[in-house]
C-alpha cells in the first residue's frame, strides 16, 4: 500500500517562489506516474503536473507550464512541484497523487497541502 505525504505550503506573495514535496512509502516506484492536483475553494480539482517514475517524462497544464517544474528523487521516492512566478489564482489545496496507469482514476492521494498566494 503506497502513503504519500506532501510538505512545503504556505502563504506567499504573487512572484514569490514555493517548492512542494510528496514523500512516497513504498518498496518499488518504478511502474508509477506520478502527479500534482489542486483545488481552490468552489472549483473541481484540477491536474497541474505529472511525472513517470521511469523515465522522468513530465507533463505539465497550459496554466503552469513555463512556471512549474515537476522532479524527482528516486533514492529518496520524493516529487517534488518547484512553483514560480506564483499568482493569486494558484491558491488552492495542493495533493500528489499516484497509480500505475497515469489517468489517476484509481490513484492513492495524498492530504494536500495548502498554497496560498496573496496579491
Amino acid at each position: 500500500q503506497v502513503q504519500l505525504v506532501e510538505s512545503g505550503g504556505g502563504l506567499v506573495q504573487a512572484g514569490d517562489s514555493l517548492r512542494l514535496s510528496c514523500a512516497a512509502s513504498v518498496r518499488t516506484f518504478s511502474n508509477y506516474v506520478v502527479g500534482w492536483f489542486r483545488q481552490a475553494p468552489g472549483r473541481e480539482r484540477e491536474f497541474v503536473a505529472s511525472i513517470t517514475w521511469f523515465g522522468g517524462i513530465t507533463r505539465y497544464a497550459d496554466s503552469v507550464k513555463g512556471r512549474f517544474t515537476i522532479s524527482r528523487d528516486t533514492a529518496k521516492k520524493t516529487v517534488y512541484l518547484q512553483m514560480n512566478s506564483l499568482k493569486p489564482e494558484d491558491t488552492a489545496v495542493y495533493y500528489c497523487a499516484t497509480d500505475s496507469s497515469g489517468n489517476f482514476k484509481s490513484a492513492t492521494w495524498g492530504q494536500g497541502t495548502q498554497v496560498t498566494v496573496s496579491s
